[in-house]
C-alpha cells in the first residue's frame, strides 16, 4: 500500500532550500513540490495515461504559481481523469487554442476581410475603409485576439471616437467592426458579434443636417478662429482656412493629392471617382469637378506646397505620411475653438450657401454647382456640366473678399459684393 503523503504547508515550500541534487516534496493526490540545485521550485504531477504510460503534468513554477494554486490546477487534471481524457493532452490542446487565438487577432482578421472585400469596392471606398481602422480601432483592440474583443472593449474603443465629437465617424466603425466580426463567424474563428450589443450604448447621431453656424454667426467663428491659430499647426491653420473659403466636402479635401492640383496653372480638378455621386455603385456620375479657388485660397495652397509638397498628399497623417489625415482633424480644431457640436466640415458648406445667396445675391443653381451638387431640374445634368464657370470663379472671389471684410470687421454691405 503507497504510503500517503501529508500535505505540505505554505511555510514548508516557502523554506524548502536547494541541495546538491534535485529532490521532491510531496503533497499528495500525485502532486509533489520539485525544488532544484539552481533554487528554482517547480509544481509537478504524477499520473497514469488512459494508455497506462505513466507521466507528469507542470504546473508552474513556486512563488508565481502559489500552494493554492497547484492544487487547484491537481483538482482540474483528476476531474478530467475521471472523465477519461489524459490531462496532458488537454493542456497540449489548450496552448494550440491560446496559439490560434493569438494569430487571429482582429487586425489580422480586419485586414483579410477588408483584402476579400477591396475586390468588390472602389479604390476610395476600401481606402477609406481600412483608414478608418488603422486611425481607431487597430491602435486599442489590433493586437487583441478577435475572440477576447468583447461588448465592453469595443465600447471603450468607439468611446474614444465619440469624444472628438464625431458621432458619426463612431457609428461607422462599429458597422466596419461588424462586418468584421460576421467574416470572423464565417471562417469558424469565433461564434458570436459583440456589435449587436451596443445597441442603445452609443451616443446617438443627430437626425437632419450637419451642425452648421449661420450667416449672422460668422463674425463670432471668425474671431474663435483667428484666436486658436497661434496653437494649431501650420497645416491644420490652412485646412481650416481652405474649408472657410473653398467648402468642398470634408473628405474631399483631407485626401486630395497634390498631383489634382496645378499651382502654376492655378487649376484644381478633383477626378469624379473622389466625388460623391461618383462614388455611386448606381449610375456615378462621371463629371470631374472643378474647384474655383479665389486668391486667398491660392496664396493659403503655395504656402502648403512649401510645407507637404514633397509628399503625396496636401495634408499627410503625421504618423504615416502615405495616407492623409483623419476627418477627425477639422472636428478636433472646431472643438478646440469651442464649437463642438455647433459646427461641422459638412458645415462650412451650408455657411457658404447662406453668405452667397443671401448676402451676395448668386443664384442658387450657381453656388449649387460650386457645390458639386446634382441638377435639381430632372432634364439639368447636361445643361449643368458646361454652365457657371466663369460666375463660380468671380463668385468665390467675392465670397473670400466678404470674409475677409468681416474678420477685419469692415462695415460690409452686401451689394458691394454682388455680381455684376
Amino acid at each position: 500500500m503507497p504510503k500517503l503523503a501529508l500535505p505540505l504547508t505554505d511555510l514548508q515550500v516557502r523554506n524548502a532550500k536547494p541541495k546538491d541534487k534535485a529532490y521532491t516534496l510531496a503533497d499528495g493526490g500525485g502532486m509533489y513540490l520539485e525544488v532544484q540545485p539552481s533554487g528554482s521550485k517547480i509544481w509537478r504531477m504524477s499520473y497514469v495515461q488512459p494508455n497506462g504510460k505513466k507521466t507528469r503534468l507542470t504546473f508552474g513554477a513556486y512563488p508565481e504559481v502559489s500552494l493554492l494554486d497547484a492544487r487547484r490546477k491537481r483538482l482540474d487534471a483528476k476531474s478530467l481523469k475521471a472523465k477519461g481524457d489524459d490531462p496532458a493532452q488537454a493542456k497540449r490542446n489548450e496552448r494550440i487554442k491560446k496559439d490560434v487565438a493569438n494569430a487571429n487577432t482582429f487586425e489580422v482578421l480586419a485586414r483579410e476581410w477588408h483584402a476579400n472585400k477591396s475586390e468588390s469596392w472602389k479604390e476610395n471606398t476600401a481606402k477609406e475603409a481600412i483608414n478608418r481602422l488603422q486611425n481607431d480601432a487597430f491602435p486599442t483592440i489590433g493586437s487583441v485576439p478577435i475572440s477576447e474583443v468583447d461588448a465592453p472593449l469595443l465600447l471603450d474603443m468607439l468611446r474614444q471616437v465619440e469624444k472628438r465629437g464625431a458621432l458619426d465617424m463612431a457609428a461607422r466603425l462599429a458597422q466596419l467592426c461588424s462586418q468584421v466580426f460576421r467574416f470572423a463567424i464565417a471562417k469558424g474563428v469565433i461564434k458570436y458579434n459583440p456589435v449587436p450589443d451596443l445597441r442603445g450604448a452609443l451616443r446617438p447621431r443627430a437626425k437632419g443636417h450637419h451642425a452648421a453656424i449661420g450667416t449672422d454667426d460668422l463674425p463670432a467663428f471668425l474671431e474663435a478662429l483667428h484666436k486658436n491659430e497661434a496653437e494649431m499647426y501650420t497645416t491644420t491653420r490652412i485646412l481650416m482656412r481652405l474649408m472657410l473659403l473653398v467648402f468642398v466636402r470634408t473628405s474631399e479635401l483631407v485626401e486630395t493629392p497634390w498631383r489634382e492640383i496645378d499651382i502654376e496653372a492655378e487649376t484644381w480638378i478633383i477626378p469624379w471617382q473622389r466625388m460623391k455621386m461618383g462614388k455611386r455603385k448606381i449610375n456615378p456620375r462621371k463629371l470631374d469637378h472643378q474647384v474655383n479657388l479665389p486668391r486667398q485660397g491660392w496664396d493659403l495652397l503655395r504656402d502648403l506646397h512649401r510645407l507637404t509638397g514633397g509628399g503625396e498628399y496636401l495634408f499627410p497623417n503625421r504618423n504615416d505620411h502615405h495616407r492623409p489625415i483623419s476627418n477627425g482633424a477639422i472636428l478636433a480644431a472646431l472643438r478646440r475653438m469651442g464649437y463642438a457640436g455647433k459646427m461641422t466640415g459638412h458645415g462650412f458648406r451650408s455657411l457658404a450657401m447662406g453668405v452667397i445667396k443671401a448676402r451676395l445675391g448668386y443664384r442658387h443653381e450657381v453656388v449649387n454647382r460650386q457645390l458639386a451638387h446634382g441638377s435639381d431640374d430632372e432634364y439639368g445634368e447636361a445643361y449643368d456640366r458646361e454652365q457657371f464657370i466663369e460666375e463660380r470663379k468671380t463668385m468665390m472671389q467675392a465670397y473670400a473678399d466678404y470674409i475677409e471684410m468681416v474678420e477685419r470687421g469692415g462695415n460690409v454691405i452686401a451689394a458691394t459684393f454682388r455680381r455684376p
